[in-house]
């Protein structure tokens, strides 16, 4: 098995993901809803690397080296398109934690994302968006006092921290809160039922 061609496509993989994303920022096309363009990329990148899981298993730092796998996460992460796939993913990443083979910030990601996606409060508030005031907020969690030792267990730093962060960051990016609040809010849950996030 070729592992270092493998973790060379899966870079590849991410990098076309980390482009696309550049461009749609520089071009103020970032936040209004799930681009076009963006989904079809996430998509194809998912099955790709699903091919690629069902060859090597999950890509692993053993395997092929902390870059890729930590690539291979990200494709994870904005495949959102594809819940079977990220469920799946999220398993596989639990066993290879287990093992020391990869990174358990990851895994607190992919949770929270699923989490998001299917409705429920997030563990380790890791996922954000803008809320009917135009503000970027944590999506739902369950207790900010448990959260909190969830996301220091991890070496991550609190949500209070990490809500400035996330805010400074999209003001650098000019990212603005969407300009009809409601209607991105159920084009997102009509999405979400399309694709079988919820029912």
């Amino acid at each position: 098995m070729n592992y270092k061609s493998i973790a060379e496509r899966i870079i590849d993989l991410k990098n076309a993901d980390l482009e696309l994303r550049d461009r749609l920022v520089q071009n103020g096309q970032l936040g209004e809803g799930y681009n076009e363009e963006m989904e079809k990329l996430h998509n194809r990148n998912a099955k790709i690397l699903s091919d690629i899981i069902d060859t090597i298993g999950y890509p692993t730092i053993d395997k092929v080296g902390k870059e890729a796998s930590e690539a291979a996460w990200l494709v994870i992460q904005h495949s959102i398109g594809q819940p079977d796939f990220m469920k799946r993913c999220r398993e596989l990443l639990q066993n290879a934690i287990s093992e020391n083979n990869a990174n358990s910030r990851s895994l607190a990601y992919l949770t929270d994302r699923i989490a998001v996606f299917e409705g429920k409060p997030q563990l380790y508030g890791t996922q954000f968006d803008w809320d009917e005031n135009g503000k970027l907020n944590p999506n739902r969690y369950d207790d900010i006092a448990n959260v909190n030792e969830r996301r220091k267990s991890i070496g991550l730093n609190t949500l209070e921290e990490q809500t400035v962060v996330i805010r400074q960051q999209a003001e650098n990016e000019n990212q603005i809160p969407p300009k009809d609040f409601d209607k991105r809010k159920s084009d997102a849950d009509e999405w979400r039922k399309k694709v079988g996030w919820i029912a």
